[in-house]
Parts: C-alpha cells; sequence; structure tokens
C-alpha cells in the first residue's frame, strides 16, 4: 500500500508550488488586467443601458441553475442579442435584469423575485442566488429585461442537512465537442424525470477551431463567422466559444430541465495542461490565457460567487451535502498538479513517475478532502472529478503503458486518495468520473497488482456526449482491455450519460447510450445496468 506523503514532503512539495506561483502570478495577473478581467467597480457609478434600446431577443443563450443548496440555489441567464459578437450585441453598458421564481411553471405562485445588474465586465452575465428555499422542493424561474422574457427554467433545493431522504438520482455527463457531432444524449437527459442534479465532469468545451458548418454536424445553415474557426487563446475567443455552445438547444434544454453541479477538465484551457504547465507556450503568456479562460468559465456557468476567479485562479473544488444519503466532494484535478511525468501519453512509468511528493490535487486540496471524509454523515461518499482514478493497462503481456495524463502517472497521489478514505472510515465511495470518451464500470482496488484484493470503492466513468463522434459498443481494443483489467467490469464505446440512483441499499448505475450524434435525433437506451449495495463495494450488473 502507497504510505501517505510525510509532513516535510508535503510542506516541501507545496514551498516549491508557492514559489513557482509567486514567481509567475504577479506577471499573469497583469496580463490579465490588460485583457480586461478586472471586476466592475460597484462603488462607482457605472453609465447604464436602457433596457427599451435592446430590440432583439438577449435570451438566446438560455437559462440555467445549478450548485443546490436546502435553502438557496444559482440562477443564471446571460444576455447576448447577438451571440456570435465579440460585444453580444450590447454596448458597454450596465443593464438591470428582473428575475422571479415560482413554486409552479405558469408563475401564479411566486416564492421571491429581485432585480440584478448585468455588468459588461461579466459580459452581461448573471448569477442569482435566491436564499429562504424549501429543503428538496422544485422551483421555475425566468429572467426579464424590458419587453423580453426569458425561457423558463426547473431547479430543485437539495434535501436538508438531517434529512433522511428515500432516494436521490443523479446524471453525470462530461466532453461535449461541438464539432464532433450533436448534443443528442442532452436532449433525452432534458426528458429524465426527478433528476436532484446532473453532474458535469469536464470538458464543458474545446478550444479546438470550429469551421462555418460546425465540424462534423456538417450543418450548411450554420454559416459560423470565420471568429470560431481558430483555437481560443483569449478572453474573447472563448467567451464566444461558450455562446457558441450555449446556443445548441439540446444544451439548452438540459440546463433549463435540472439543476448542474459542474468542474471542469483539460479542453476549459488547453489540452493536457498541468497548474501553470502549459503545451508550449511560455508559462506568463499561459496564465494569461488560463486566467482568460477561467473568466469565461465563471461567467457562463452557475456558480456561486466563491467560485468568482481572482487572478489566474479560481476555487472550484466544494463540498455539497444532499441530506445524510450522499456527500458530493467535487475536485479539481487540473490547477494544482505536477506535470504529467515522461512526456504526458501512454507510457511505461520511470522513477518520476513513482515519486512520492507527485501529486494531482496539490496538497491543500488532499487535507480539504480527507478532512471532508473525516466529517462526513452520509451513507454514499461521491466524488466527481476529472481522470480514471483506476488503473488502466491496454495490454495483457508487460511492460505496460499507462496514461500518464490520468491517476496512473500520479501512482503516489492515488495511494494517498485511497488511504485517506480508509481511514476516514468510508464504507461507500463512489468516484465519478470522465475524460477518456467511453463508458466503463469498475472496482476501486486496494492493489491493483492483486485481483483478490480488497475492493474499497467503484468507479463509474461516464463516456463523451459527442467528443469522438459517433462510437460502437465494442472499440477494437475493448477484449484487451476487459482482459487486462479485471477489475473493469464494463466497456462501451458509444455516447451518452450515466444515471446514478441512491438508495439506503444500494446505488444503482445506469448506462445510457446513443448510437449516432454525426445526426441530430438518434434514440437513447440503456447499455448496461449495475448496483453497488451499502457496505458491500463492488459493481454487480443485472
Amino acid at each position: 500500500m502507497t504510505q501517505p506523503l510525510s509532513t516535510e514532503s508535503v510542506h516541501r512539495a507545496a514551498a516549491r508550488h508557492l514559489g513557482r506561483r509567486r514567481l509567475l502570478t504577479g506577471t499573469a495577473a497583469t496580463v490579465a488586467l490588460a485583457l480586461g478581467t478586472n471586476l466592475p467597480l460597484r462603488a462607482q457609478a457605472v453609465p447604464g443601458l436602457d433596457p427599451s434600446d435592446i430590440v432583439k431577443d438577449p435570451f438566446t443563450l438560455g437559462v440555467a441553475s445549478g450548485d443546490p443548496l436546502p435553502d438557496s440555489v444559482v440562477l443564471w441567464t446571460r444576455l447576448a442579442p447577438e451571440p456570435f459578437e465579440p460585444d453580444s450585441g450590447l454596448a458597454a453598458g450596465a443593464v438591470d435584469v428582473r428575475w422571479e421564481l415560482a413554486s409552479d411553471a405558469g408563475f401564479t405562485r411566486t416564492v421571491d423575485s429581485g432585480k440584478v445588474t448585468a455588468h459588461p465586465e461579466f459580459h452581461h452575465s448573471v448569477h442569482v442566488v435566491p436564499e429562504g428555499l424549501e429543503p428538496r422542493t422544485r422551483y421555475y424561474y425566468r429572467f426579464t429585461v424590458g419587453d423580453w422574457t426569458s425561457p423558463t427554467g426547473r431547479t430543485r433545493t437539495a434535501p436538508a442537512a438531517d434529512d433522511d431522504p428515500a432516494s436521490l438520482r443523479f446524471a453525470s455527463v462530461s466532453c461535449q465537442a461541438y464539432h464532433d457531432g450533436y448534443f443528442t444524449a442532452l436532449r433525452h437527459l432534458a426528458e429524465e424525470e426527478d433528476l436532484d442534479a446532473v453532474l458535469h465532469l469536464g470538458d464543458y468545451l474545446y478550444e479546438y477551431a470550429v469551421d462555418a458548418h460546425g465540424g462534423d454536424r456538417a450543418d450548411p445553415a450554420l454559416q459560423l463567422p470565420d471568429r470560431f474557426n481558430k483555437e481560443t487563446t483569449t478572453l474573447e475567443d472563448y467567451r464566444l466559444r461558450y455562446a457558441l455552445y450555449h446556443s445548441d438547444p439540446d444544451l439548452q434544454a438540459a440546463h433549463a430541465a435540472h439543476p448542474w453541479i459542474v468542474t471542469w477538465d483539460d479542453h476549459e484551457v488547453e489540452n493536457n495542461y498541468a497548474d501553470e504547465v502549459p503545451d508550449g507556450s511560455p508559462p506568463e503568456v499561459f496564465l494569461a490565457r488560463r486566467a482568460a479562460a477561467y473568466r469565461a468559465y465563471y461567467e457562463n456557468l452557475p456558480l456561486r460567487p466563491p467560485q468568482q476567479p481572482s487572478g489566474s485562479g479560481l476555487r472550484l473544488y466544494r463540498r455539497l451535502h444532499f441530506g445524510r444519503l450522499a456527500q458530493l466532494d467535487i475536485l479539481d484535478g487540473r490547477q494544482y498538479r505536477d506535470d504529467q511525468a515522461a512526456g504526458d501519453g501512454w507510457q511505461v512509468p520511470t522513477e518520476e513517475t513513482e515519486r512520492p511528493e507527485r501529486t494531482l490535487l496539490g496538497a491543500a486540496q488532499e487535507r480539504w478532502l480527507a478532512d471532508g471524509w473525516r466529517s462526513s454523515r452520509a451513507v454514499w461518499n461521491l466524488v466527481p472529478q476529472q481522470c480514471v482514478l483506476s488503473r488502466r493497462r491496454e495490454r495483457t503481456t508487460g511492460p505496460y503503458p499507462l496514461s500518464m495524463d490520468a491517476w496512473d502517472g500520479y501512482p503516489a497521489a492515488r495511494g494517498r486518495f485511497v488511504e485517506s478514505a480508509r481511514a476516514a472510515g468510508v464504507e461507500n465511495l463512489v468516484v465519478l468520473t470522465g475524460d477518456v470518451h467511453v463508458h466503463y464500470a469498475m472496482d476501486i482496488k486496494e492493489d491493483f497488482d492483486d485481483a483478490a484484493s480488497r475492493t474499497v470503492g467503484v468507479e463509474l466513468v461516464t463516456t463523451s456526449l459527442a467528443s469522438g463522434g459517433d462510437g460502437v459498443a465494442r472499440p477494437g481494443n475493448w477484449r484487451t482491455l476487459m482482459e487486462a483489467n479485471p477489475h473493469m467490469r464494463f466497456y462501451d464505446g458509444r455516447r451518452g450519460y450515466v444515471l446514478i440512483t441512491l438508495d439506503q441499499r444500494q446505488l444503482r448505475a445506469d448506462y445510457r447510450t446513443v448510437d449516432v450524434v454525426t445526426k441530430p435525433g438518434a434514440p437513447v437506451s440503456t447499455a448496461a445496468a449495475f448496483v453497488s449495495r451499502k457496505g458491500e463495494p463492488g459493481l454487480t450488473q443485472l
């Protein structure tokens, strides 16, 4: 078993990380300010926009809600009469937005309402947090500017802290490359009933160029401007890319139907970046790019005020409780990690890979996670995060290349993760993962070299929503991966999502798939279903 990192090693790694951040952040913050990522000066008068001057629908990007608590939830929208223009068709002035929250879709029973300012510094996005709500209650919301009213969104609060709900239902999703296909799975997800939340596990957007017809969507009616046919590097680029994604009707439908809980992976900034280490540009240039990407991420998703970015950073890891049934520890596996070992990619591990101080979460987040597990009263401890935790071998005989970008590239960090869960007495550990564009169901082993070793939890890996294009049920390496990884219970290469149902006795995972995403309208089906019973870690196929 991997031993916990010594206090000395933790302090040494933290000091090295802090020193590098202090060296680079000053330059990055200066560049970020030059890019216009400063905050609105609320104490000063800001010239306002007259809502009557908005002559086109400003709610082209839909509405969303997220991060539900027992007494509050975040409500989001962004004003964009011309979503594919850099200024979204609005002058650089603040505008007042009315919001309403009701207990019925017709808004005859208003629960709360108010006014919020959409600032140009936040690209006219708003984040409303109504409070004093009833636990585990469905609400409806909408926004109004002048004569324009947004689509209606539906949301719900979390159960009360001391509540023992009979069941909970989540869906996990990941990897929605617009240029690889339609978000058909999200349309089906919008129609799922009684979801407590959608868990988005990263790669909400991709930085790659999108041509006039939307890449593999090949939609001749689309006619996207040339400004999309480039990699995102600036604040304007990232804001426009979110506008493109939010313009998708299936994504809008899924956001309007359920509250979302989000975390990022790499493509929200740049492929396989690690903390302050980019693919090739100078660090100070990359940190300015990262600051812009993080700023656009906050602007375009239903996040709470503590997640507002500061300089080149954004505190995204956070904890949500759903009564006594589930605790969600949402991780950030990108912003604090050491650089990938052995040059990244699939590599045979080296001495560098095995260094005991290497971290994927950073020392502070590791401590935060361990402390949260020790204080948890939940039956189920869910960990929504980015990259595959369990070991994956791609061949049946050694030497075995492993993914240096996943937890396989950080074995000491994985050992500390597993040991922290054991030390805290976590009996029902559920790791929720995205990234790899396939469905996996896996048992988390105490020792992956010993198939008979204790199972300490389960890992449910959701496939992509569109990334990778049309998939197949059994990819070419299906048999090899199943034989090389005896803890892998299921592997499917199609697009879709995972439905997760929890009660006091068991967890059930339904792997939902669509066969085609390069054409719209494919039906959805359940490819497989598994259960893990309380106090008996491991997956059993139904």
